[in-house]
């Protein structure tokens, strides 16, 4: 019995010896190499670059007041539309004291000079009545006194607008009113009332009021690399795609093309701007992230074979035409002249014909994955 255990063991450890050095034998054989191959096809090829950017409009104006003050009431928000001349706040003025002095001494001296000048003019006139002085004596003084009246209102004007930055004489044109010098969407308020706000001059831009724009006028703002720059010509066609809006698509027509490049990340870039055509209910907000795709080259009906079939060496390009089935199948080197390239597939001027196979490259199958 012991004698049988020891043959039946020695078989099975014999059989493991086998059966692993047959394994070994057949995976130490090298595999027949299988290639992708590709028919050419005669299709429309096109090179296209992708430049992202931001949608916003052509001209936004910034409403600044025409008097320092604090911002005493808004009647517009984000979002409204306001056509020009519209009031958007109002301000009160806060009178600069030494003006303010100025101005009330102003008057009170234009007080002084009409009352004398009053005095005068009734001494004269009732020499003037009595004949004893000249009618051109009598015109002059009638002359003063009215200068002195309108001198009286102007002071009393000046100092209103002073001290409250409107006078009764410009009621209707109040700069203490701020108003939309464009029809508009308003999209920005910075300011809150009670804020302080102060008008422009040569030495600050003033404060600004609100920001408007015309949201049915605009434009897609992006910028292209230097390489690319030198193929775009003005008035080619773009496709814009919002993607915050549902992929939302439209049209648009380059315009402007920046003569000078600015740097970003150590490469030189160019700015581009292209008119946007919008449908009146497509509601586009300013600053939307936008992507634009310009066709750079096209070639129609052209001859194109995948570019992973290419092999390029310095100058030339070759491909491996397929010749002969099965395990007569032999590749032949041929060189062809390339054209244009979307980066997947490029167009053969010469070289190949329709009736022609080409070799790609390597099939990858599941065993060479194991290996």
């Amino acid at each position: 019995m012991k004698k049988y255990r020891k043959l039946i063991i020695a078989a099975i450890i014999a059989l493991i010896f086998i059966g692993t050095f047959v394994f070994l034998w057949q995976k130490s054989q090298p595999k027949e190499v299988v290639y992708n191959e590709f028919t050419p096809k005669k299709e429309d090829i096109q090179k296209t670059t992708i430049i992202t950017g931001k949608i916003e409009p052509r001209n936004e104006v910034y409403v600044k007041p025409q008097i320092s003050g604090i911002i005493t009431e808004l009647y517009k928000e984000p979002g409204d539309h306001v056509n020009a001349g519209d009031v958007i706040a109002k301000v009160k003025v806060i009178p600069d004291m030494g003006q303010l002095s100025s101005a009330e001494m102003r008057v009170g001296l234009a007080d002084i000079n009409l009352k004398q000048a009053q005095t005068d003019f009734q001494r004269d006139e009732n020499l003037f009545n009595q004949k004893l002085i000249s009618a051109d004596e009598y015109d002059k003084s009638k002359q003063k006194l009215d200068q002195a009246k309108h001198e009286k209102l102007a002071a009393e004007d000046a100092l209103q607008v002073v001290r409250d930055g409107v006078s009764k004489s410009n009621a209707s044109a109040s700069s203490t009113l701020v108003r939309s010098t464009i029809s508009g969407v308003i999209l920005d308020i910075p300011v809150k009332v009670g804020n302080s706000v102060i008008l422009s001059n040569t030495f600050n831009d003033g404060t600004t009021i609100a920001s408007v724009a015309n949201m049915n006028d605009l434009i897609f703002r992006g910028n292209i690399d230097e390489t690319e720059v030198g193929q775009l010509v003005g008035g080619m066609p773009m496709k814009i795609t919002i993607g915050a809006l549902q992929d939302l698509k439209f049209d648009a027509a380059l315009e402007y093309i920046s003569p000078k490049a600015t740097e970003s990340n150590g490469a030189n870039q160019f700015e581009i701007k292209a008119a946007v055509k919008v449908a009146k209910d497509d509601k586009i907000r300013s600053g939307y992230s936008a992507n634009a795709e310009i066709v750079l080259a096209h070639v129609d009906k052209a001859l194109t074979i995948p570019e992973s079939a290419i092999e390029f060496s310095g100058d030339s390009t070759f491909v491996y035409i397929i010749k002969g089935e099965g395990k007569q199948k032999t590749y032949e080197r041929t060189a062809v002249t390339t054209g244009l390239s979307d980066g997947v597939n490029i167009e053969i001027k010469k070289g190949l014909t329709l009736k022609d196979k080409v070799r790609g490259p390597e099939l990858i199958t599941d065993d060479n994955k194991k290996d």
